[in-house]
């Protein structure tokens, strides 16, 4: 049976996600043991305050569930993104489109803007659907820059069931968290005491 888990029992950010928002919005789902799960985007609230904490977004951005929808759209399609570079498969064509229209959504400077008495000055536009569109732009380009990048190679999924979340591997470490490394440890020697002729 799944249920939500609140966010206190999350595991602490996975290597890489403190550099790399991408990683962390990919990472803002996980699989727990027992068929539990946590979606740190699951309400508009949840979406804006984890818009927030990145400074992706000012805390009374009154963020409505279209806006919250959208984050998560991105969010599955940069973790296509991710497996498919994981697993060495082609990308999937409406992940890469998703991606690049986000990124190309927004206007990449601040636009002309004219007043009657001081003349012209350059601002960004912010009203709520453009501050999600901003944010969405900036999640987009950071996926695209960090699977451009050298960091790409270091690119892994977590290697304990269930956990679903992705990292940068350091050294031969394959897991997001001292958690998930200590649950993969017990499965490992577990399957050793079962063993058929071990004992």
């Amino acid at each position: 049976m799944e249920e939500t888990v609140t966010a206190e029992h999350a595991p602490p950010p996975a290597p890489g996600a403190e550099r790399y928002p991408s990683l962390a919005l990919v990472n803002s789902t996980m699989a727990l043991p027992g068929g539990h799960f946590i979606d740190q985007l699951g309400t508009p609230a949840a979406a804006n305050h984890w818009l927030t904490e990145r400074g992706l977004a000012p805390a009374d951005a009154g963020m409505r569930e279209m806006c919250a929808a959208q984050l998560r759209s991105l969010r599955e399609h940069i973790r296509a993104l991710f497996a498919s570079r994981v697993e060495g498969l082609p990308a999937l064509p409406a992940a890469l489109t998703a991606v690049n229209d986000a990124m190309t959504r927004v206007p990449t400077a601040p636009l002309l803007r004219w007043d009657d008495k001081s003349g012209p000055y350059r601002a960004a536009p912010h009203p709520t659907t453009q501050i999600v569109d901003h944010a969405l732009a900036a999640l987009a380009a950071d996926a695209a820059d960090l699977l451009t990048s050298a960091d790409a190679e270091r690119l892994t999924a977590c290697g304990s069931a269930p956990c679903n979340r992705y990292l940068l591997r350091h050294g031969r470490r394959h897991w997001c968290s001292t958690r998930c490394g200590d649950r993969a440890r017990a499965a490992r020697a577990y399957a050793r005491r079962t063993r058929p002729g071990t004992g």
